[in-house]
């Protein structure tokens, strides 16, 4: 079962997701170390609805998938996370989280589902993909977002040089890159969550240029527990990312995040919009 102790440093990633606790009500705030250009990154929004979940004293088991909605944009300052069970059984529970803000309608919507995992038979097709190791690999440069400088992004291939000129031909949607934060910080469920939207917008690589865009759904899968997360013992990912399809302002993006010694921990999808 994922338990998550306080230190007496409280990470800054932590302090960004915290939560009180209400009845069915929770809530949180908004983090200024953590946002985009126009609201706050959706990795830590995602979290922060999920560490309400694992937080919950009804909670069972570990995080299996966690769906967030991004239904509308999300001001700085206070929320409300309206946290309820939808069902339960011996091996799952299936919740829902709302966020709102000031008494309005909902600004993100998630649906999550907990497992209480069980020893079986065990296999991985997939193979890891192989990189130069994150201590042999450059640091990427802050942006002007602050949530970048809150993650140490170490790109194999994909690099970005975002501020030259835009692509003539689209150029790959694919990226190959270590994410760690930039203060270390043990790999649990909720830093997969945020790291599983921790990879640039995939029209940014393909033309080279930043354009308006925002996420609107965001489905990340957990294929480890926290025994396996604990047994792995590290702060950093090899997380790769791609697209198949930018089409009438709308584009997807596919993504596995590893731990360096080959196990995958969780796999993800989105899909957002563009302007471009």
């Amino acid at each position: 079962m994922l338990t998550i102790t306080p230190d007496a440093a409280v990470h800054r990633f932590d302090d960004a997701t915290r939560v009180r606790a209400g009845d069915s009500r929770w809530s949180g705030h908004t983090s200024t170390g953590y946002w985009a250009f126009v609201g706050p990154f959706g990795g830590v929004t995602a979290a922060t609805m999920l560490r309400a979940l694992i937080d919950h004293p009804e909670r069972i088991g570990d995080p299996l998938a966690l769906t967030v909605n991004f239904c509308a944009p999300i001001a700085e300052g206070a929320f409300d996370l309206d946290v309820r069970l939808i069902k339960a059984n011996r091996s799952t529970q299936h919740w829902s989280v709302e966020l709102t803000q000031n008494g309005s309608e909902g600004a993100s919507f998630a649906t999550a589902v907990f497992a209480t995992r069980r020893p079986s038979w065990s296999h991985q097709p997939a193979p890891f993909p192989q990189a130069t190791p994150f201590e042999q690999t450059r640091s990427y440069p802050k942006l002007a977002a602050s949530w970048v400088g809150e993650y140490d992004l170490r790109f194999v291939d994909g690099r970005p040089m975002l501020g030259g000129a835009p692509h003539a031909e689209p150029a790959s949607a694919f990226t190959k890159v270590w994410i760690g934060d930039r203060i270390p910080r043990k790999i649990d469920a909720l830093s997969l969550m945020a790291m599983s939207d921790a990879f640039f917008g995939r029209i940014f690589h393909v033309r080279n240029e930043l354009v308006p865009f925002g996420t609107v759904s965001l489905t990340t899968y957990f294929h480890a527990d926290a025994a396996d997360l604990l047994a792995e013992d590290t702060t950093h990912v090899l997380a790769v990312a791609d697209a198949k399809s930018f089409h009438k302002s709308f584009g997807d993006q596919n993504g596995e995040l590893w731990s360096p010694g080959g196990r995958l921990l969780a796999t993800t999808h989105q899909i957002a919009y563009f302007k471009a």
